[in-house]
């Protein structure tokens, strides 16, 4: 399971012209989902998720989790974050999983997710074409692998 994170000031997903999710101060979540994805993976991520430390005290110093900055969260699925590009210039996309494997993973990581942070969470439509609107604080962006704990 691979995790790209943003702190954001604002974010929104928007389908067919219509927002369907929207959040203030929180994270955006671009998640990828591949076959050798289980409950554990989404177990770790989620907990990490939570309890990164990267939103600003009351000094100004990334010392809080978006549990302490009250934040919200919308997590989109993103199959291209597993994209290979080691041979040619069109990315491959055979490590990501399909519909059948991946959607019950995502709505696993979500529900995880709302348990972890203890309120809902936005997403956004698992295959359509989404339109993604951020406000990137910091700029704050962290990569996270379940598969490479780093």
């Amino acid at each position: 399971m691979r995790a790209v994170i943003q702190r954001v000031s604002r974010a929104s997903v928007t389908v067919k012209e219509n927002v369907i999710s929207q959040i203030e101060t929180g994270l955006l979540v671009l998640l990828g989902i591949e076959d050798e994805d289980s409950q554990e993976d989404i177990t770790w991520l989620s907990r990490k998720i939570a309890n990164l430390r990267i939103f600003n005290d009351s000094e100004g110093i990334m010392n809080q989790s978006i549990l302490e900055a009250n934040g919200d969260a919308i997590v989109v699925s993103q199959f291209t974050l597993h994209a290979a590009v080691k041979k040619g210039n069109r990315p491959s996309y055979m490590k990501a999983s399909k519909p059948d494997i991946a959607i019950p993973l995502y709505e696993s990581f979500i529900g995880q997710l709302k348990t972890d942070l203890g309120k809902n969470v936005g997403t956004g439509i698992f295959g359509a074409d989404m339109k993604v609107d951020l406000l990137n604080d910091g700029p704050v962006t962290i990569i996270i692998d379940t598969k490479n704990k780093e």
